[in-house]
């Protein structure tokens, strides 16, 4: 029987992102989908300003802005008449140290087609209708263990790891017996589809919102459509007060009572959903060598639409330390800092996003309330952070900060001059020392390795200390930040110019030519960081290293990682 890597169950948007981050890594992946074909649904509107950076480092952003569109003013209307229009974004704009402020609309099926095509480009393809029925974790007396993995058809597959992606209702987790406890609001309930409205009906640059007291109609256009539209809708009810089934009539009959539209201006639709609030959450995401990552981990109200984000940002979390694990580099124990990190940051995310399902509710009773009261600078994903994690060196939030309700809420912890461990990395634009030629910090870390970056002449020996353990390929990267009034004369290669000082403002080391011992950042193959501190502590830069790179090129087993092709 063949052994693959790691064998992904379900390509949506968090598994093939995960595919993507281990094919670039050299690991072999292999990526199932029980459906015989991609499915052509629009569900999630599209990624945030986290899960763009994300998208970045992959390689994909320019491809998916240019794919989708801005998100759009809304115009909300009460007895067919407009009423209140609002833009959330409309006082929001990038900044130094984060290129996207706002999230992009684009269809789910766009999204997945762009990264299956990136996968692709690695030689991985989905394998369409392969519905796993069974797993079984065993040892192999020479590397420690596998997972037989059983298909509806066809013949079995082994895998040194397997990570569910499989939805909400994943077979992978239920294989695994694992509970996934929470609540069900039955008398919460959206009908959604995608239609297509005769040609000129609506203004494609908005959002249309009508909320009455007996119910809702919401279209919003679907970016590279000319005629297409996310619907969704309060259910038609039957005469005791119970949901129906959305069809294409019900859906006209919708629009025309709520609408100054007639039902007949409604032409196509498909797709039909019933969404229901479901707020629930694995109790683990980890069982030995299977792991749940995005839906299969966690589901909650679709207010400030994290779900495909979150489900992305997990993946992103988790591919980094699978294929230091793969490639002999670190302990299998790093992978239990996946659960450790992720599940605060869903239990986290089940209560935002009921509170600002709660806030909706309330503000659509009164004339004027729309959607926009679920957007706040919590939903970006820019703040969250695991200042509690173990691979937090030198930063342990104390014991009453860890994991709990807040713990993946940056805004929630004191704050000081800088990033802490477990940040967020920022942003910063600069240049090449070299060409002169405008990059960032993200273009920086993008690519599957970790990055040293050190501020001021003091950083230079722990830099070539790093470069002549780890360099050459062993998965870590360093990168001198000059200020512009340092020289550079015999810069290193892939140094940068902090021409206008923002690199330095956004990690809080001063001015990083003056004197002193300068300040180094780890920052994590997911833009996180995992130290920050004095450039004359190597020790702490070292043991860091060692942990996640083992000691570097006598310890080197790693796959033939591919940088991100820009």
């Amino acid at each position: 029987m063949s052994m693959t890597d790691v064998l992904i169950v379900g390509a949506g948007p968090t598994g093939l992102v995960l595919a993507c981050d281990l094919a670039r890594r050299g690991v072999a992946v292999r990526i199932v989908d029980r459906s015989p074909a991609p499915p052509r649904t629009s569900r999630a509107k599209g990624p945030n300003p986290r899960s763009l950076e994300i998208l970045d480092d992959l390689g994909v952003a320019e491809e998916v802005l240019a794919a989708g569109s801005a998100p759009l003013p809304m115009l909300k209307y009460r007895d067919r008449r407009p009423v209140a229009e609002a833009d959330p974004w409309a006082d929001s704009a990038p900044s130094p140290d984060a290129r996207y402020d706002r999230g992009w609309l684009i269809a789910q099926w766009r999204l997945e087609g762009i990264l299956r095509d990136r996968l692709a480009g690695y030689g991985v393809r989905v394998e369409p209708g392969r519905e796993v029925v069974g797993l079984a974790q065993g040892q192999d007396g020479g590397d420690g263990g596998h997972v037989d993995v059983t298909y509806a058809d066809g013949p079995a597959g082994r895998a040194r790891y397997v990570v569910g992606c499989d939805g909400a209702h994943s077979s992978v987790r239920k294989l695994l017996g694992i509970p996934f406890e929470g609540t069900t609001a039955e008398d919460q309930v959206m009908v959604c589809g995608d239609v297509d409205l005769a040609d000129g009906v609506l203004d494609r640059t908005r959002w249309h919102q009508w909320f009455d007291e007996d119910g809702a109609v919401m279209l919003c256009p679907i970016p590279g459509t000319r005629t297409g539209w996310w619907f969704q809708a309060g259910p038609e009810r039957d005469g005791r007060g119970r949901p129906l089934a959305p069809t294409a009539d019900g859906f006209r009959r919708l629009l025309a009572h709520h609408t100054a539209l007639p039902g007949r201006d409604l032409t196509r639709a498909e797709l039909l959903s019933t969404y229901r609030v479901n707020v629930r959450m694995a109790d683990r995401f980890r069982a030995g060598r299977v792991l749940l990552a995005g839906d299969a981990a966690h589901v909650h109200a679709i207010a400030g639409g994290l779900g495909m984000n979150t489900g992305i940002q997990d993946a992103f979390n988790l591919g980094w330390k699978l294929g230091l694990v793969l490639a002999g580099h670190a302990d299998a124990e790093l992978l239990d800092t996946y659960e450790e990190e992720r599940l605060p940051v869903a239990a986290r995310t089940l209560d935002l996003t009921s509170e600002r399902l709660r806030a909706t509710l309330e503000a659509i009773r009164r004339p004027g309330g729309g959607l926009d009261t679920a957007i706040t600078p919590d939903t970006t994903g820019l703040g969250v952070g695991y200042r509690w994690s173990s691979l937090a060196a030198g930063d342990r939030t104390p014991q009453a900060e860890r994991p709990g309700p807040h713990a993946g809420d940056r805004a929630q912890q004191p704050e000081q001059p800088g990033p802490r461990a477990g940040d967020r990395a920022p942003d910063a634009p600069c240049a090449d020392a070299a060409t002169g030629v405008r990059t960032r910090l993200h273009r920086v870390f993008a690519g599957p390795r970790t990055t040293v970056l050190g501020f001021g002449p003091g950083s230079a020996a722990v830099l070539r200390e790093t470069a002549d353990a780890y360099g050459g390929g062993a998965g870590v990267r360093v990168c001198r930040v000059y200020a512009a009034h340092e020289d550079r004369a015999g810069a290193e290669p892939g140094a940068v110019v902090d021409d206008a000082g923002h690199a330095s403002a956004a990690y809080g080391t001063g001015a990083s030519g003056d004197t002193g011992a300068g300040t180094v950042v780890v920052v994590r193959p997911d833009h996180h960081v995992g130290v920050l501190g004095p450039a004359d502590d190597a020790r702490s830069v070292r043991e860091y290293l060692r942990q996640l790179h083992g000691t570097g090129r006598s310890a080197e087993r790693s796959p033939g990682m591919v940088d991100a092709v820009r």
